[in-house]
């Protein structure tokens, strides 16, 4: 991959020069510090490289960056016993919409957008349109849209295997109960592919309030459990799907860009393995943030913003085409695979899909739930649809 610009070089350093202006008390340039950044969210396999260059081109800024990684559900916990402690050891945080959003509830970030506003570029300004819907409907004032992907719902299968593809919800649930125990999907609260399908199941069946599933879902919850008559058991991880797949222990699962695009570039799954979307298919995206907690010390934040303002700049975008993980990936205007490292344009060229530029222009994009939303739904999806179907012992 190619160093960091002249450019982007220039404009981290004005950006930090600005913000020190603002003060009185940054007449000189601060020490150098060391930032603490975890990961709850995969984002590292993005953006970590893009970090290290940042912080090698800024040495006046950075000292030295430690990277962890830890489990979303265990996050706002350990960030609430840290700052009642008054010691925060983490400095910066990559997580999806979830763990963002609760965090945003708990009043857990700094309210970057409002109050560093002059350090960071308008949202308007850079993110394209979808990601800019994910900003505002959670990022908000907190959080830093990063990545961006349409995710969801896909349907992947083989073709030697699944002669015939549904076109319709109808036709896929006959095609189920026809063909027991050849398709399964993971349990959604652990799975992307899941997560994308149980949400954008009531788009495609014309559920009365999509929004709400709870009191609007009649359809997708009466759906869910006659396509489970045809289904063994539900993996606990999206990976033993795509395992299962590639053995030929199934002959469809669910799956996104990315979860398409990944394991055949690393040879998990053929790759001749093809994907359709059902009638009435609506994206139901998945978007990562960069956000920083409340007690964080206020010498470390000209370092963490000009480091957030470098990366919704085009170089550290582009890189995040990586090899699909995230497909597309950019969440800023203007960045194209043209612009990715070799290695990445490579990888999509053998692997990726050219439907996928179709499909992200022409289906509708919705919001995933409100993260109480998401949450009733996972609970109401183990209760009634996945309850002691887990996988064998």
């Amino acid at each position: 991959m190619s160093h960091l610009t002249r450019r982007g070089f220039v404009g981290a350093g004005l950006g930090a020069a600005a913000l020190h202006g603002a003060s009185p008390g940054f007449a000189q340039t601060p020490a150098p510090v060391a930032l603490a950044i975890i990961d709850v969210a995969g984002n590292l396999q993005l953006t970590q490289g893009a970090i290290e260059r940042f912080a090698r081109a800024n040495p006046n800024l950075i000292s030295g960056v430690n990277f962890t990684r830890a489990p979303s559900p265990e996050l706002p916990a350990k960030i609430v016993a840290q700052q009642r402690a008054g010691r925060m050891d983490i400095d910066l945080v990559l997580t999806g919409p979830g763990a963002m959003s609760d965090g945003i509830q708990q009043g857990l970030w700094v309210d970057v957008w409002k109050s560093h506003a002059a350090a960071l570029p308008k949202p308007e300004d850079v993110y394209h349109e979808q990601a800019l819907m994910m900003q505002r409907n959670f990022g908000q004032n907190e959080g830093v849209a990063v990545v961006y992907s349409p995710s969801g719902p896909l349907f992947e299968y083989a073709p030697d295997r699944m002669k015939t593809v549904p076109k319709t919800a109808e036709e896929f649930l006959a095609y189920v109960k026809q063909n027991p125990k050849r398709f399964t999907y993971a349990r959604p609260v652990n799975s992307g592919p899941g997560w994308t399908f149980l949400q954008g199941l009531p788009y495609i069946l014309g559920d009365a309030d999509p929004a709400d599933p709870m009191k609007g879902w009649d359809k997708s919850w009466a759906y869910l459990k006659e396509l489970g008559t045809g289904i063994d058991y539900y993996p606990s991880g999206t990976g033993a799907t795509m395992k299962e797949l590639g053995e030929g222990t199934r002959d469809v699962i669910l799956s996104t860009c990315g979860w398409d695009i990944n394991p055949r570039a690393l040879g998990i799954v053929p790759k001749e393995a093809q994907v359709f979307v059902l009638a009435n298919t609506h994206w139901i995206p998945d978007t990562q943030f960069m956000c920083v907690p409340k007690g964080v010390a206020a010498a470390k934040m000209p370092a963490l913003l000009a480091l957030m303002a470098h990366m919704l700049t085009p170089e550290p975008q582009a890189a995040t085409f990586d090899k699909g993980y995230f497909y597309p990936g950019p969440a800023v205007k203007g960045v194209t695979l043209a612009m990715a490292p070799k290695e990445s344009q490579d990888v999509i060229k053998e692997f990726g899909r050219p439907m996928y530029d179709e499909l992200i222009a022409t289906l509708p994009t919705r919001p995933p739930l409100t993260p109480e939303r998401l949450v009733a739904a996972f609970r109401r999806w183990d209760q009634e649809v996945g309850a002691g179907r887990g996988a064998p012992n």
